[in-house]
């Protein structure tokens, strides 16, 4: 086999070599350096391009810390790893060393001191047996809902799988059972619900609040693409609305109903924003939970509906319950990627042509009987 080409960079001791991204199969630079320490020489790979965030620059300052010994070596690394017991807690330590302080990190932070501390905080993954995460699956479902208890174990995955990538310790051994989970929970409002809220949203102060609302409601989008919107995103012309980057990954495209088109030709524009619905400085919104609660309690709906994701479902359950929209172009409205998600509103579609077989039992019923049989009373 030919040699491989090593490249040298502006920067002393820091080559790279042509490589391809494990991720994307794209061409992708691997930086290495040299350096000699203690009468040494040495050489390592300093990382990739795209993987690492790798750039001449970053290797040269590793290859001076490796110099000066405030960093040690990947081979050293390796080596001090080997002596040092990597227990769940040190690993966990670990784990959150680099992480920025958001939500998602406290939450993990607490599950960790809540669930997992006590009982795999002391061991090293190799000594965790199946048994053990068994028993906790057990407990935590006494008190806690499948969800939040497959949360914490799969969190306790993470740390696992997070040494064992960085060679820091053995894996578990084992796969963990995680509890099944339904998360096709189906949101639904009455027309009496619906006026209630329709109300509470004309009445309140926030139009920006008020018309995202509305849009939900008659577009079934999702409350990530609503944030997303922009002006440019909304065909007036030929009636269409873009959906980038929805929840499938593939741009969308819904039609422009007349309700949307009223809605959004009323809707007051920020010159100084792309966004329909602009968050703080006109940049893209990230939530607006606080007016959309209100609007919510003003009507006088459940505490547990979440408005936007409610209102979604709402919009697809009128649909399929009229009995004039087949599943799949419900599925097209919806932009879901498969029918999968779309069959849970199957049930409703069920329901409209059963009560339209028992009207036809009942038109035959009364012909039989000796009444005539109105047919003008079907619709097809």
């Amino acid at each position: 086999m030919p040699a491989i080409k090593r490249i040298k960079t502006t920067y002393p001791g820091v080559f790279y070599i042509e490589g391809t991204s494990p991720a994307t199969g794209k061409p992708e630079k691997i930086f290495y350096i040299r350096y000699r320490r203690g009468g040494k020489m040495t050489e390592e790979k300093a990382g990739r391009q795209f993987q690492d965030y790798m750039t001449p620059a970053r290797a040269s300052r590793i290859r001076a810390d490796r110099i000066e010994g405030k960093s040690l070596s990947r081979k050293e690394t390796r080596e001090v790893a080997a002596e040092i017991k990597w227990t769940v807690d040190r690993l966990w330590q670990e784990y959150i060393g680099p992480k920025p302080d958001t939500k998602g990190f406290r939450t993990d932070r607490y599950r960790y001191i809540k669930f997992l501390q006590s009982p795999f905080g002391a061991k090293e993954p190799q000594a965790i047996a199946q048994i053990d995460t068994h028993r906790l699956r057990i407990t935590l479902s006494k008190t806690l809902s499948p969800k939040t208890v497959k949360n914490v174990l799969e969190l306790l995955e993470r740390i696992v799988n997070f040494g064992t990538k960085k060679g820091l310790c053995a894996g578990l051994g084992f796969k963990i059972e995680m509890p099944k989970v339904n998360n096709l929970r189906t949101e639904d409002l009455s027309p009496e619900q619906i006026a209630d809220l329709l109300r509470a949203i004309d009445e309140d102060h926030d139009i920006q609040a008020a018309n995202l609302m509305k849009l939900a409601l008659v577009t079934g989008m999702r409350r990530g693409e609503l944030f997303k919107l922009q002006w440019q995103h909304i065909d007036f012309d030929k009636g269409f609305i873009h959906i980038i980057g929805p929840k499938g990954g593939k741009d969308q495209t819904i039609p422009l109903n007349q309700a949307a088109r009223d809605i959004l030709e009323n809707h007051p524009r920020d010159n100084n924003s792309a966004y329909v619905f602009p968050g703080r400085g006109g940049k893209q919104r990230t939530e607006m939970r606080r007016p959309i609660d209100r609007i919510r309690k003003a009507a006088g709906l459940p505490k547990d509906f979440r408005p936007l994701h409610g209102l979604r479902h709402t919009y697809a359950s009128m649909l399929a319950s009229s009995g004039q929209v087949d599943l799949y172009t419900l599925q097209k409205l919806l932009t879901h990627k498969t029918g999968a998600m779309t069959q849970r509103y199957a049930h409703l579609r069920d329901d409209t042509l059963r009560r339209a077989s028992d009207l036809a039992g009942d038109l035959i019923g009364q012909a039989v009987n000796g009444k005539p049989l109105r047919i003008a009373n079907l619709k097809e």
